[in-house]
């Protein structure tokens, strides 16, 4: 067993990089006093690479294995528990910071948990490193190696696709052939002279699967009597675009509806979700609808009553923080004899949050001035539902409590 070397100061320091390969240097400090006994040997401060920690082990009198007397060996120890390939290569500092002395590259597979080094039993000459016209040790008698380890590629990962479950489901959208169900739809234009036209040429059908339906749209589901002659179902639904309702549907089976589209018919999305509570639609769509138009004095008051309609606590919010923020020209310009009683507090609150004061109501609940984003957050992290005015949001986070 070899011996150990105690008190050698070696410091580990920055090392030149290059492509691919990863260096550090050592500085061993006051190298002509260190003990050069044969088979003892001293330690480098670990470094890591590929994955693993690695250290120097330098045997200043040689090891068992050094075939000259002199010679310095050094070698590159795993200390790392598992297994790997490693491919380095050592080279000698002078003091200029030029190459003196440098070794031809070595690869060498270390197995799980084998503590044996591997690298140059005869390294080179101590007496070579000690000679002062080759101007290798520094004028503090430091001998600088540095050591650089070939980075390997991480390891490819096994490729594994993604669940494909919601792809499934997709490919299912609007499959006549597996389908038992199916949404006869036209809009109220059309609905209004069904007389004057053939039911083919009127409306739109849409195949649909009733165990969708009822997992992930139970109010659609809920439109279709249980039929037993083993033909498919029929709703008929007169007062929505045929479009909208192929965008909803699409958005039922898994699918998302284009942004601009969402945009450009905001409304017609939030009435048509509403409907038929399909909640993360109608949430996407009232919030493009708030990010794509703006409140004005001439809207403000049509917007509000609509999303107190709608349950629409976003849009709502938006309008409320427009009035709060133009209260005086408010009240000069927008007459709000048709807005419900109810939506006053709300407004209050708008104003105490814009001039910043207290507004928390007479019990200081924690609730009562939150935005909507922060309402629905909460909800949604306990698995309730984020859909319904501000008041009903925060009584249901009360009576969790």
């Amino acid at each position: 067993m070899p011996g150990f070397i105690p008190h050698v100061k070696v410091s580990m320091d920055v090392a030149p990089q290059r492509e691919g390969w990863k260096s550090y240097k050592f500085n061993i400090h006051d190298f002509a006093a260190i003990d050069q006994t044969r088979g003892d040997c001293f330690y480098s401060p670990e470094f890591s690479c590929n994955g693993h920690r690695w250290g120097l082990d330098i045997y200043p009198g040689g090891c068992s294995k050094t075939l000259l007397n002199g010679c310095i060996s050094i070698y590159l120890a795993n200390c790392s528990k598992g297994g790997i390939s490693a491919t380095f290569e050592m080279k000698v500092l002078n003091k200029f910071g030029g190459v003196d002395w440098n070794t031809n590259q070595l690869t060498h597979s270390y197995r799980p948990n084998d503590e044996q080094a591997w690298g140059w039993p005869n390294f080179c000459l101590r007496s070579h490193f000690l000679d002062p016209s080759k101007n290798i040790l520094d004028d503090d008698g430091t001998l600088a190696v540095v050591v650089s380890m070939k980075e390997e590629s991480p390891a490819l990962k096994p490729f594994i696709p993604k669940n494909p479950c919601q792809n499934m489901l997709q490919k299912k959208f609007l499959d006549e052939e597996t389908s038992d169900v199916c949404f006869e739809v036209s809009s109220s234009d059309v609905a209004k002279v069904r007389s004057k036209r053939k039911r083919s040429k009127e409306s739109v059908k849409f195949h649909a699967h009733i165990l969708i339906l009822q997992m992930c749209a139970p109010m659609l589901a809920a439109l279709f009597a249980p039929r037993t002659d083993g033909e498919s179902a029929i709703a008929s639904i007169d007062d929505v675009k045929p479009d909208i309702f192929r965008h909803l549907l699409c958005y039922v089976y898994g699918g998302s509806v284009p942004e601009e589209v969402l945009k450009q018919h905001a409304k017609d999305f939030i009435d048509t979700a509403d409907k038929y509570s399909i909640v993360n639609l109608k949430l996407e769509a009232e919030a493009a609808y708030v990010e794509s138009n703006d409140i004005t004095m001439e809207n403000a008051i049509d917007n509000l009553l609509y999303a107190d309609a709608k349950n629409c606590a976003l849009l709502k919010e938006a309008v409320l923080d427009f009035l709060a923020e133009n209260s005086a020209e408010a009240a000069q310009n927008i007459s709000f004899r048709d807005v419900p009683g109810h939506i006053i507090n709300d407004l209050l609150v708008a104003v105490g949050r814009s001039k910043k004061s207290d507004v928390s109501g007479k019990n200081g609940d924690k609730y009562s001035t939150m935005r909507v984003n922060e309402l629905r957050r909460m909800l949604d992290e306990k698995g309730l539902d984020v859909d319904g005015p501000r008041e009903a949001m925060i009584e249901t986070l009360k009576s969790m409590d």
